[in-house]
């Protein structure tokens, strides 16, 4: 199972694109809705949510995805029990941490970079605290964390999480499935 964090004003490129491409490959998403069932993006595409923040559980979690957008990471940020989540999946290590866009940020806030290579969105570097930041780079894996540039990189992130997932061959089948050329 993967779960993928919506909060308002999340960008959409950055969770549906991955979404896709994990079921693509047979994997099960399930998109999680921090402040109901319906989450309108950063450019105003109201997205329904398979389940509400209050009934995720990590029992068989294989990755959290956090998509960028400011208005969606700083709803991470003020979701109790979404800044849980991820705490939990990082100190447990049991699953694959994975953000995109702004959203590393959350994980640099956290300490959860130091020393650990990553990627954000360009020109916000700063922000990575304790990063080794690999910019230009569209995806990431340091470990258990993987980060992803931006928008731009969603078809990159999201091949990388079914090749982490489901390895390399179902993730060459999901980009020759989708044309997705690099």
């Amino acid at each position: 199972m993967v779960y993928i964090l919506l909060g308002t004003g999340f960008e959409e490129a950055e969770a549906i694109v991955p979404a896709d491409l994990l079921r693509r490959a047979g994997v099960e998403v399930s998109l999680v809705g921090l402040s109901g069932s319906d989450v309108t993006g950063a450019h105003n595409i109201t997205v329904k949510a398979d389940l509400t923040v209050d009934k995720a559980e990590l029992s068989s979690l294989q990755a959290l995805v956090l998509p960028g957008g400011m208005g969606g990471v700083t709803s991470i940020l003020r979701s109790p029990r979404a800044m849980e989540l991820i705490k939990q999946v990082y100190e447990e290590k049991n699953a694959y941490l994975a953000a995109i866009c702004a959203a590393p940020t959350i994980l640099g806030a956290l300490g959860f970079l130091k020393g650990r290579r990553a990627v954000c969105y360009p020109g916000m570097e700063d922000q990575l605290t304790g990063a080794i930041p690999c910019t230009g780079e569209k995806a990431v894996v340091d470990g258990k964390l993987v980060t992803g540039q931006g928008p731009g990189a969603a078809f990159d992130f999201g091949l990388k999480l079914v090749e982490l997932l489901k390895g390399e061959a179902a993730a060459r089948q999901v980009q020759d499935g989708t044309h997705y050329r690099h």
